[in-house]
This record gives structure tokens, sequence and C-alpha cells, in this order.
């Protein structure tokens, strides 16, 4: 992806998802609440500007975000993937540390001189894998060593900690350390050794800290610590993550999310309008008035209250039509699922979902929907093979259905499979000729294998099947949002730009839109207002949008301004949809919580905006 120059910040320099609505815009296969695949990274290049909604082809682009990593140099020295096992030689001296003149100063290097030698000889019997010996020498060392040689002194101990560190013994390895650390508080080697005894101790706070201030130390270029960094960033927003999704309390997506959502499927009957039967006589003359149903039927009135946005009464009045076993049983359940699925209960939204996968009576289009979602479902969660079962099997069932082909493209292009996803896409064209969103995903998907390939004709190819799309149906929000991404990858940012502007027209009230442009601001011309007015603008049009704190968090730990980011990504914790993507967000803050500490500790901070 062509961008800006990236900036070691964002948590060690932290992450991105760019979050999003996951779905927000097109309807995908990670279906409601779309949660991001597990991402931090070390360096976030701020102006890549995430998809419009888009489904699988918005969580493919920010895999990738999320995966790119950048530095600004060496400025530790530092080899890429360094080692750190084997002890030390002498220390260099510090600036200033010359021995004195006269016969306190011959005493004194001589003390000195005798514990180097002390510790050379640890070095011996380390080396030869004699690691108690070699204690015994370090200790040696360390109890000869004057106490105003910091810098030697720190040496002595973190070599005696990677004596420790061969024979298992993790907290005298942190202990050891402690003490090298705040003899020499910048002293790379001791600070990674004391993150890995941590880890072992399983003290992942006090780990990730240390490995924050290594990785800022080695200007980002070592990837054992990058690693190490990612790996406990994961492991502590994964706990965080349960335990808060657990207890969380559902929360109704705004209306906007969830009409984006059912947009996504044409051959959806629970989001299909009112029929005729189902309306009074008299409520048809009425204009402007809610409409009474005919029947007294729980999925009557919660297909009413669809129509009228009242979302939060869906649920009880579907479960009124379950309970009372009415004949609009199986949609009632499927409903009920989908907002289930909208508010972030999965667990509830499976039985419903099973019930009517196994109702062999029940309509057809019914099952086949049921198992999108419950395949999207299974792809959240990281079950592809489960996922790609339940798509095949709403295939054979309903082989006419476009929907299918259309949600089973989405995930062959997490899944990597882009000339299935193609074939997919292809299959619902067929099917569905108008169907503007397939044709647009279908050329990103031959744009992405043509970028990641570095092919450059494929990639003109791509472009200029956006350009027939977007010809081919003004009115496509998404054709201009995907078409925009490709423009940003091509440093096309002028017409990028003017797609995003389109976008907006069409669909003003979209605030993933806004993010997505001010993303790019950042990236084009580096304009950090502008690209914060429109962030904030995202926000005020949807006070629900997570993608937007999530983005405005990660550009203020970028600025150095954690404790705001802080603020940010909480809230966009409590708004996350999905277990895994609160995990990410956790990482997020865990992240810039870490900064913070570091900051405070040793007064180390990376490159900000």
């Amino acid at each position: 992806m062509a961008a800006s120059k990236p900036v070691e910040a964002a948590v060690v320099a932290a992450a991105a998802p760019g979050s999003g609505s996951g779905v927000g815009g097109g309807g995908g296969t990670s279906g409601p609440g779309t949660g991001g695949l597990p991402r931090w990274q070390l360096a976030l290049a701020v102006g890549a500007p995430l998809l419009l909604g888009a489904g699988a082809m918005y969580l493919w682009t920010r895999q990738r975000r999320r995966r790119e990593a950048g530095g600004r140099g060496d400025a530790s020295g530092l080899k890429r993937n360094s080692e750190r096992k084997t002890p030390e030689g002498r220390a260099s001296p510090a600036l200033g540390s010359g021995h004195p003149e006269g016969s306190g100063a011959h005493l004194e290097m001589n003390s000195l001189d005798r514990a180097q030698a002390a510790k050379n000889k640890g070095n011996k019997y380390f080396k030869a894998g004699k690691y108690e010996q070699a204690i015994q020498c370090y200790t040696e060392a360390i109890s000869l060593c004057p106490t105003e040689k910091n810098v030697d002194l720190s040496t002595f101990y973190q070599n005696r900690a990677a004596a420790f560190e061969q024979l298992q013994k993790w907290k005298e390895v942190a202990e050891d350390c402690t003490k090298a650390v705040e003899l020499n508080p910048k002293y790379v080697k001791a600070l990674f050794r004391r993150a890995k005894a941590h880890e072992k101790l399983d003290n992942k706070k006090e780990c990730l800290e240390d490995v924050t201030a290594v990785c800022i130390l080695e200007g980002f270029q070592n990837q054992q610590s990058m690693l190490l960094a990612d790996k406990v960033l994961k492991l502590l927003g994964k706990e965080k993550a349960k335990e808060k999704y657990k207890n969380r309390e559902p929360l109704m997506p705004s209306p906007q999310f969830i009409k984006s959502y059912f947009s996504s499927f044409t051959d959806d009957i629970i989001s299909q309008p009112m029929l005729k039967g189902e309306k009074s006589d008299e409520d048809k003359d009425k204009e402007g008035e809610a409409l009474e149903v005919k029947e007294n039927s729980g999925y009557l009135k919660a297909k009413q209250y669809m129509e009228e946005e009242n979302y939060d009464k869906i649920i009880s009045e579907c479960s009124k039509e379950i309970e009372a076993q009415g004949k609009y049983m199986a949609e009632a359940l499927l409903l009920r699922a989908t907002f289930y699925l909208l508010i972030g209960n999965a667990n509830a939204a499976k039985p419903d979902l099973d019930k009517v996968i196994s109702l062999k009576e029940a309509n057809v289009k019914l099952r086949a929907n049921a198992l999108i979602k419950r395949g999207s479902m299974y792809m959240q969660q990281q079950q592809p093979l489960l996922s790609t079962q339940d798509f095949n099997m709403a295939a054979d069932i309903d082989p006419q259905n476009a929907d299918v082909y259309h949600h089973r493209g989405q995930l062959k292009i997490l899944l990597d499979q882009v000339e299935e996803a193609v074939a997919d896409f292809d299959e619902c064209i067929r099917l569905r000729p108008e169907s503007a969103l397939a044709q647009a995903q279908k050329c990103f998907a031959l744009y992405r294998q043509a970028y990641t390939g570095n092919n450059s004709s494929q990639i003109q190819a791509a472009m200029k099947g956006f350009e027939e799309v977007i010809k081919k149906f003004p009115r496509c929000a998404e054709g201009y949002a995907l078409y925009a991404q490709a423009l940003t990858d091509q440093q096309q940012f002028d017409k990028a730009d003017e797609m995003y502007d389109k976008c907006i027209d069409l669909e003003p009230d979209n605030a993933t839109t806004y993010v997505h442009k001010g993303l790019l601001q950042l990236q084009w011309k580096q304009d950090l207002d502008r690209g914060l007015e429109l962030i904030s603008k995202a926000i005020e049009i949807d006070n629900k949008c997570d993608f937007a704190y999530e983005t405005m968090g990660t550009i203020e730990v970028q600025r150095g301004n954690m404790e705001k980011a802080i603020d940010m990504f909480n809230k966009a914790i409590n708004l996350a949809k999905s277990e895994m993507e609160m995990a990410h967000l956790y990482s997020l803050c865990d992240a810039a919580h870490a900064q913070t500490e570091v900051a405070k500790k040793y007064g180390l901070k990376p490159p900000t905006l």
C-alpha cells in the first residue's frame, strides 16, 4: 500500500482496524458486528484509509494495514532479529567515568580489574554450558565492582541474569535485570531479558511495559522484540475481552448500520416490506401514521417496528410469536437471531439459527439466509471450516439465491481464495445482474489479487473495471468507496478524495465515509486538523461508530496524547460488537497505557505527529 511515511507511535506504535462498523456500508461475510481479525502493529501508516464497510474487502484492507510495520532507522545500532542470549564482555565506560589519579584510583582500578576478570571467567563457563559456575563468577564480579561503576555493575547483573535464564530461574532473572536497569535505565538487553522473564512468570502488564521500552529504544527495528509485544498484547486483549464481553450490556447499533446491514441481502424475506395482506385496509389509507397489523402476531408487529425503525422492540415481539408457536415462527426465529447478532449476542443467536436451519418445512430462503448468517458468525469467530460448510449447504439447498454467492465470495476473500471469490461474484451477478455491490466487490477482488501480485497490467484492468462499475451504477456508494481505496493505493489522492465526496453525497449519514476521508487527508496532505475534523464529524453523525473512536484514539497515540487516546479506545470498547473486536481494542488501549508508564519511568517516547 502506498502510504505516507509511517509513524512508530501507536503502541509502541499501535494498530489500527480501524475497526469500523464492520459490515457497515455493504454488509459482508462477517455479518452483524463484524470483528476485525486480530491485529496490532508497530508502525501505523496513519493515512492508509480503510474501506467503507464492504465486508470481507474491508477486513482484508484492515489486515493488510495492520501488517504494515515500518521504522525510521536503527537508532540503537541493533541488528534486526538480533539475539540476546550470550553474556556481555566489558561494558563501554560512560563518558567522564575515567579513573582519577592517585593511590585511591590505583586501588579502584585493581578492584574493577578483578571484577572484570571474574566476569570473563564467568563468560567462559557460560559458553561451556556450566551455568552454576558462571553464576558464582558473576556474583564475585558484582561483589568486587566499585559501587559507583554503574555501567560495569549493570553488565555483571545482566550476565548473571542470562545464566539464571538458562536454568529457567525466572524470578532471579527478573530480580537481576531490575538491578541492571536501575543502574542503567536504557539497558536494552536487561529490559528485554526481564520482559521475557515476566512473560514466563505471567506478569503480562510488566512484560508489556518492558518490551515497549525495548521497541522504542531499538527504533522498532528488532523483530524479536516486536513479536513479543504482539504476543503479549493479544493475550492481554483476549483475557480482558473475555471477561468484559461476558458481562456487557447489549447495545443496539445505529439505524444507519442496521439498514446498511439488511441492504446487503436481496433474498432475505424478513427484511422485505410488509405485504398488503399483513396490513389492515384502514391503515393503507393513512399517511404519516404508524401502521397497525391486521393479525395479532408478534412477528408482524416486529416487522411494523422494523419499518418504523423502532428496533429495540423487535426481539421481544419475535419472542411472543415464538412462544405462541404462531404461523410465522420460523420468520420470528430468524429475525430474532439477526437482531441478537446485531447487538453482539452470538450465543443467543445460534440456537435460533440452528432451529430455522433444521426446519425442513420452512421456506428454503429462510433456511438459506440462516445458513449465511450462521456461516458469517462462524467466520467472525475464526472457525472458517464451519463457515465454509454453512455457505456450501446454503448453495446446495437454494442454488438460485444470489445472496449465498455474494456472501460466500466475501468469505473466500478473507481466506485468500481470490479466484473462487471472483467465481462466486460472477454467479451472483448472473443471478442478479443489477447487483451493483457484487460487481464492485468483484472489481476489488481482482484489484487485490493484482496488487498483492504486483501485476501492473492487471491493476490497470481492475481500475478500468471500477470506472465501468461506477458509470453503470452511479448510485452505488460502495463502488465509489472501493474505487477510492484502490486509487489511494495508487497514490491518486485527488481522485480518491473525489470518490469519497461522491459517497458522502449519496449517503450523507454514513459516518464511516467521513473517517475514511479524514484518514485520506492525513496520508495525502498530512493535514491533521482536517483529518480530525472529519473524524469528529463522523462521531457527530453516529455516536455509536466504534470505527471513528478507534481511529481517533490511534491518531491521538501518534500525537502523544495518551490520556485522550485511552478515552477514545474505551469508548470503542463499549461499542464493540464482538469479543474479537473488543480484544483488539483492549490491545490498543493496553499499548497506550504501556507507553504512558514507559514515559514516566524512563522518559522514552516514540516520534509523534
